[in-house]
């Protein structure tokens, strides 16, 4: 392990660019709740757990016309804890990295919690494949139109996971309004945002010549991380605790079985002294 840690440290200080790949993992360091399985899912909501009410049930757009007071209950409380959540030191360690590289970081994440603007990451350098719940679209939708939801006051009572009084609504046309997020079996989506941060990515992309990609809790069970990472041929850092595992034909990797900060800062010494 020591060996692999090194040799990631060496891979990120001849980079002249950094892609960050970040799934659910990348949270856990910052006491975020892991939703993978129902177990983890119904421990952080009582409520969803007594009405035998699974992930893909309440994270999905049936469950804003079937449920509106619980979908944004669910919805309103993951906000708030967003909201509240500091980001961990290996969001800063990640800056030091970039900052010493010619083009800097980009970010491509399937998280939608915003941490990584939080942590300090300018906005246009982060790419949320599936949306963010920082910001609002119509469930209709009657309109593409995607506004910040900042000024939005929560108020979940989580006996019942129940939003408080009035629900959020459009913008435009005054119907349900949604977090614009990507849901399960999700045709209104509207993609706006993510679809101009792909651009950026790929703008960025064409002028780095030497990247290094270093993927964090990036898990299988929904992919799209795992799959944009492998598909470059940069040299590739994975750090995953569960799901390390690499294709064994895969050039230029390293597989780090580790929490995310932990890996992060072990490296983050070596390189310092590089």
């Amino acid at each position: 392990m020591e060996r692999d840690i090194a040799a990631a440290a060496q891979l990120i200080k001849q980079a002249d660019g950094l892609l960050i790949g970040a799934g659910a993992g990348m949270g856990v360091d910052s006491g975020l709740p892991d939703f993978r399985g129902n177990e983890g899912f119904w421990k952080a909501y009582p409520p969803l757990a007594r009405a035998r009410i699974e992930f893909v049930e309440i994270a999905n757009p049936a469950s804003f016309s079937d449920n509106p007071p619980l979908a944004w209950g669910f919805y309103g409380h993951r906000l708030q804890l967003y909201r509240d959540t500091i980001p961990h030191a290996g969001f800063h360690i990640l800056q030091a990295f970039a900052a010493a590289m010619e083009h800097g970081p980009f970010v491509f994440t399937s998280n939608v919690d915003g941490q990584f603007q939080k942590s300090g990451f300018l906005t246009e350098q982060v790419a949320e494949c599936h949306g963010s719940i920082h910001h609002l679209q119509c469930t209709r939708p009657c309109s593409r139109a995607i506004w910040p939801a900042e000024k939005l006051a929560v108020e979940v009572d989580m006996d019942v996971c129940h939003w408080q009084p009035d629900l959020p609504t459009c913008i435009e046309c005054g119907a349900l309004a949604r977090p614009n997020v990507l849901l399960f079996n999700d045709w209104g989506w509207i993609s706006d945002q993510t679809d101009l941060q792909m651009e950026r990515l790929n703008k960025w992309y064409r002028k780095v010549k030497n990247p290094v990609v270093i993927e964090l809790g990036a898990g299988l069970a929904v992919p799209t991380v795992r799959r944009v990472c492998e598909s470059t041929p940069a040299p590739l850092i994975r750090i995953n605790l569960t799901e390390p595992q690499m294709d064994s034909g895969r050039q230029n990797a390293i597989s780090l079985n580790m929490r995310g900060l932990e890996a992060l800062k072990q490296i983050h010494t070596i390189w310092q002294t590089l």
